[in-house]
């Protein structure tokens, strides 16, 4: 990590912190399809987005792919994030550039495992038995993927709103449950696809 990416990490703590301190981030995040969890955090210079969502959401499938059509679904899917500032368009009062998209599915492979066992956030895959009787993955399985996308701003707290594009984009996702954390206070918003503008004020 380097040393700006270290110090923007640790300018972001409070704000995070006080983000994952709202009762509703101390359970782990429903999984259910049409449905995603998206957390804002907004710091004086930065604006820190995480998506939580299966995958039936952005594919329509929860698994790794098999052909080539899901191949591509998938290589679709990871330009379509990595171009986040098109899915995301934050206040423009916020003067805000896109700076990093990090993704992590177990399912396809993308980014780290994480630590501690928590790399299949709360699904417990290694101990599910597949058909034949052997532990593994399970076809039925609930696989999600996790975003992390940040956004370097002049003015952060300027912010007033986020346009949300997920809805054009990824037409299986239905709702998505925001929970957001300023300096001013945290709070939560409910989107839809006639109801896509995230505000970022109470």
């Amino acid at each position: 990590m380097s040393d700006i990416t270290l110090r923007r990490a640790l300018k972001a703590l409070p704000v995070l912190a006080a983000l994952s301190a709202l009762p509703a981030l101390a359970q782990q995040h429903a999984h259910t399809h049409g449905r995603m969890t998206l957390d804002v955090a907004v710091d004086e210079k930065t604006l820190t987005l995480e998506i939580e969502s299966p995958l039936d959401g952005f594919l329509g499938f929860e698994r790794a792919p098999r052909t080539d059509a899901e191949r591509k679904r998938v290589s679709d899917m990871v330009a379509r994030l990595n171009a986040a500032q098109q899915l995301f368009v934050p206040d423009p009062a916020a003067e805000c550039t896109l700076a990093t998209v990090t993704m992590e599915s177990a399912a396809l492979g993308l980014g780290e495992p994480k630590k501690d066992g928590e790399h299949a956030k709360a699904h417990d895959h290694d101990d599910k038995k597949r058909p034949d009787g052997k532990k593994g993955h399970a076809e039925d399985e609930h696989a999600d993927i996790d975003v992390d996308i940040v956004f370097n701003c002049a003015k952060a707290t300027q912010a007033r709103f986020i346009d949300v594009k997920l809805f054009d984009a990824f037409k299986r996702i239905r709702a998505i449950d925001a929970q957001i954390a300023t300096p001013q206070g945290q709070f939560k918003r409910s989107l839809r696809p006639d109801a896509a503008r995230l505000n970022l004020v109470r």
